[in-house]
């Protein structure tokens, strides 16, 4: 829909109703007259709320009320939340109690304003300084900048410049991961595996023989976190790991700003009515488009581009590139197709780009890929979601540099396995289907490193032996396994996974009386995340589900055909 439908649609769902619409974080009072229009009286008592850090804005859209002000902190609750950031419990003491620190610290708080953000983030800055001449230094940044500034701008300019000081003082490794950042919208909800993924293929993460770059990139995703230049968004299924990051909007300001400051990347915004983005040399090295609609074709060319970014649902675009030679030092891409064909067959051009890390394909229908993806020798991340089964080249799983490989199908859920896939690098792979031979010892005993991995079985029969043989990788964290036989697996191997904390198991379970007691009995204890669809069990599972005593999230989905579940009151001790 267009504005004026969006509008006319709201306003018709709202009139006949009493109704509360909160809204937060409006800028400016131009967006409140564009939204206004689509709020109808709506019956006695409807009520319009909305958060700004503007009193102008709130004052125009509502001349006759006053605002509600929050009040900000005061020195004293301000000064405890600075010793809290920069005082860690194991560093307080002494040091916290020193007259110096003290001085210092209550002076610098000052600046904040009462403000909270500006106070966690220099509190976390302070936090990696360890002397008093390093805080001096702090104070000397802070207070030089205040003293340009009119006096009406010192509060925002205070925490303008705090923020900006966070980013300087940031180790060298760590300044383009918080930069790259600004390429997504506002209030996005950043997929922490895919940043790092990103990270990676940027080559912002460098190798290192003691750490995966993947562990490495959680350590410098969690110190932009510990500095509260990145905000946690969601919590994993473990509890404690990140899924989803965000930036709050005054440091993606600062982020946006030394983004554009040093070259590093550049925002095109489609404009509203045009579908065609015209690249072109002179333009940065780094490109994000944010779409205005569902589709967008690229033009022109850009031999030097390294990243094309598209920060929307991949699903909404359409990328159509004549050329990939005009684009030859690419790194990372993301296509996706609209479904006016019934086959999308790939350019064999895509072969060209020998520099590409990071490839992400999208398409509801079938897609075809060319025998060319195989030369992609450099490439880490191949991505690959279609709605019908796609043959995939056997070069593929001869790269060996590849460390995740995720293979959606609609229909059957991956891709054929190969014997002599025998990549060590592996980390992520998903889904393949075994359904020709069991999957070779001498295969998998290589894949050392990988943690996630998805299998399509299409004979019951082939489950226990590839089950057996996987009980040898140690860092084996995630289990995906699918049965379309419709006759029973062995799934008794699983028994010896202490290392797994997530699984999921799709398709019908033995459900006979087992002679160890229940059916169920197979499942590791150490399982924190638990899925069972269409297993059609009979008897109760609660029986051993309630005693796994790590399992936090339970999903069940035509897992149980019985008309009684029973729970005892101890049961489920961490759900």
């Amino acid at each position: 829909m267009d504005e004026i439908e969006l509008r006319r649609t709201l306003f018709d769902a709202l009139k006949e109703k009493r109704y509360l619409v909160v809204l937060d974080d409006i800028w400016r009072s131009e967006d409140w007259d564009i939204l206004k229009p689509a709020f109808p009286r709506g019956r006695k008592g409807s009520k319009i709320l909305f958060t700004t850090r503007n009193r102008n804005v709130a004052s125009r859209a509502d001349p006759w009320s006053t605002p509600v002000e929050l009040s900000l902190l005061t020195d004293d609750e301000s000064w405890n939340l600075l010793c809290k950031k920069a005082f860690p419990r194991s560093k307080m003491g002494s040091q916290c109690c020193s007259e110096e620190f003290v001085k210092l610290g209550k002076e610098m708080v000052k600046k904040c304003g009462g403000l909270p953000l500006a106070i966690v983030v220099l509190g976390c800055l302070l936090a990696t300084k360890q002397s008093v001449a390093q805080w001096e230094m702090v104070h000397k940044n802070i207070h030089g900048h205040l003293n340009e500034l009119p006096h009406q701008d010192r509060q925002y300019g205070a925490v303008n410049r705090i923020l900006v000081s966070s980013y300087n003082d940031l180790p060298y490794p760590l300044k383009p991961c918080f930069l790259y950042l600004s390429h997504y919208p506002e209030d996005w909800e950043i997929p922490k595996k895919e940043l790092i993924r990103l990270w990676i293929a940027e080559g912002f993460i460098p190798e290192n023989e003691e750490f995966l770059m993947e562990d490495l990139g959680e350590k410098f995703l969690e110190e932009l976190i510990d500095r509260s230049l990145v905000q946690v968004s969601r919590r994993d299924y473990t509890g404690t790991n990140v899924e989803t990051c965000r930036l709050h909007d005054l440091l993606r300001d600062v982020c946006l700003k030394k983004a554009r400051e040093e070259k590093f990347l550049e925002i095109i915004q489609q404009p509203l009515h045009e579908r065609e983005v015209t690249l072109a040399e002179p333009m940065l090295r780094r490109i994000s488009i944010q779409p205005s609609q569902w589709r967008v074709i690229l033009k022109g060319e850009h031999p030097k581009l390294r990243s094309l970014l598209f920060s929307q649902n991949v699903k909404l675009a359409e990328f159509c590139i004549s050329k990939y030679k005009s684009f030859k030092f690419l790194r990372v891409l993301t296509l996706a197709k609209s479904d006016n064909y019934e086959k999308w067959h790939v350019s064999t051009e895509i072969g060209n780009l020998q520099h590409l890390r990071y490839l992400k394909l999208y398409y509801n229908r079938k897609m075809i890929l060319p025998r060319s993806i195989g030369r992609l020798n450099s490439l880490y991340t191949l991505y690959i979601k279609s709605g019908y089964e796609s043959a995939i080249p056997d070069g593929v799983f001869k790269l060996e540099r590849l460390r995740h490989i995720l293979i959606k199908v609609a229909d059957e859920c991956g891709f054929r396995w190969r014997q002599g896939f025998t990549s060590k690098n592996i980390e992520t792979l998903k889904f393949i289907v075994v359904d020709v031979k069991p999957v070779e010892n001498n295969a998998v005993l290589r894949w050392t490193n990988i943690q996630s991995l998805g299998i399509v079985f299409t004979r019951a029969n082939y489950v226990k032996p590839t089950l057996i043989l996987l009980t040898k990788l140690q860092r084996l964290r995630s289990v995906s396994l699918s049965i379309f036989d419709g006759s029973h697996p062995d799934l008794e191997p699983l028994s010896q996974y202490y290392h797994l904390s997530k699984l999921k198991l799709f398709g019908r379970i033995e459900d006979k009386p087992h002679p160890n007691g229940h059916v169920l009995k197979f499942l590791p204890s150490n399982i924190v995340k638990l899925t069972l669809v269409d297993c059609e069990l009979s008897q109760d599972p609660m029986a051993v589900l309630e005693n796994l005593c790590h399992l936090r999230i339970l999903h069940l989905k035509h897992a149980y055909i019985g008309s009684k579940m029973v729970c005892s009151a101890n049961g489920f001790p961490k759900l």
